[in-house]
């Protein structure tokens, strides 16, 4: 199976897991369900979730369903960051995954509940998944808080957000992007392998894989802003110069930063060697990561 019919598969089964997570639509407050299940059921690449399958599949033969589970959380939380980074106050933008972003389609104060209900209900969903020896029994939820929070995710939107018409440099942009984006990839692989209960040597591959896998993926999405359109992206293009976001492009330049993109691919595979022909679907994953269509 393919990368793109992989990614498929997984978007399946993870929107599945969604649809049973997720409120009813007809449940009051019915507009803000509705809202919830349009940023989350509304199309991506599901890499997230596909991530944390792949990373339990270097342990175990197939993912259990509690992986699934896990799997549907770190969706939940990365469509609550997709809906808060679009909102007027954040990057304003007007156009996700080829429609209209969610204070677009509904309006802005149901946004910011939408965003702040998905956030806790991937915490809910979490709680059940049983966590194995040695790890602790919040192992999951710590590892999903810590990439969310000031020290990962929200902590890399501020400084993208501080980052708007400064001198970038090549620290920073990788500051920011190993938290903005990074971290929740990482967090994605490590939850992946807990939820099996690696081993010490096991994890520690994995969690590099995340961090060179994640800061790759927002490098080459830098580029995609700059050489992509609307259309072909399904959002909006462009934003990092018309903004004077710091960031990839503007250090590197076009062709720098698909090469440090490609190092750090490079990177990524080797750290996950020890698994042999079990890290296949993680190594093509990493390829997609720099190599999916414009």
């Amino acid at each position: 199976m393919n990368v793109a019919d992989h990614l498929a598969a997984v978007a399946g089964r993870v929107e599945a897991e969604l649809d049973r997570i997720l409120p009813p639509a007809s449940e009051p407050p019915a507009t803000l369900h509705r809202a919830m299940r349009y940023a989350a059921m509304g199309g991506g690449k599901r890499l997230r979730p596909a991530l944390c399958v792949a990373a339990a599949e270097c342990l175990a033969d197939r993912a259990p369903d509690p992986v699934w589970r896990a799997a549907a959380a770190i969706e939940c939380l990365h469509a609550y960051s997709l809906v808060h980074d679009d909102l007027p106050a954040m990057d304003d933008d007007t156009l996700r995954r080829g429609r209209p972003t969610v204070h677009v389609a509904f309006d802005e104060a149901t946004a910011i509940l939408a965003g702040d209900a998905l956030l806790t209900l991937a915490f809910e969903a979490l709680a059940p998944v049983p966590v194995p020896a040695p790890y602790p029994a919040g192992a999951l939820s710590l590892e999903l808080a810590v990439a969310a929070g000031s020290r990962g995710m929200v902590g890399g939107q501020a400084a993208d957000l501080a980052g708007e018409g400064r001198t970038a440099t090549a620290e920073s942009v990788e500051w920011t992007h190993t938290r903005k984006t990074g971290a929740l990839i990482r967090a994605a692989c490590r939850i992946g392998a807990i939820a099996v209960g690696a081993d010490e040597a096991s994890l520690a591959a994995l969690s590099r894989y995340g961090e060179c896998a994640g800061l790759a993926f927002q490098i080459a999405d830098d580029v995609l802003d700059a050489t992509s359109t609307p259309e072909r992206l399904g959002k909006s293009t462009g934003r990092d110069a018309s903004k004077g976001k710091a960031g990839a492009v503007v250090v590197w330049g076009l062709e720098g930063a698909r090469r440090r993109a490609s190092v750090l691919i490079d990177e990524a595979c080797e750290a996950i060697g020890i698994f042999g022909a079990r890290g296949v679907r993680l190594r093509d994953l990493a390829a997609f990561v720099v190599s999916r269509p414009a």
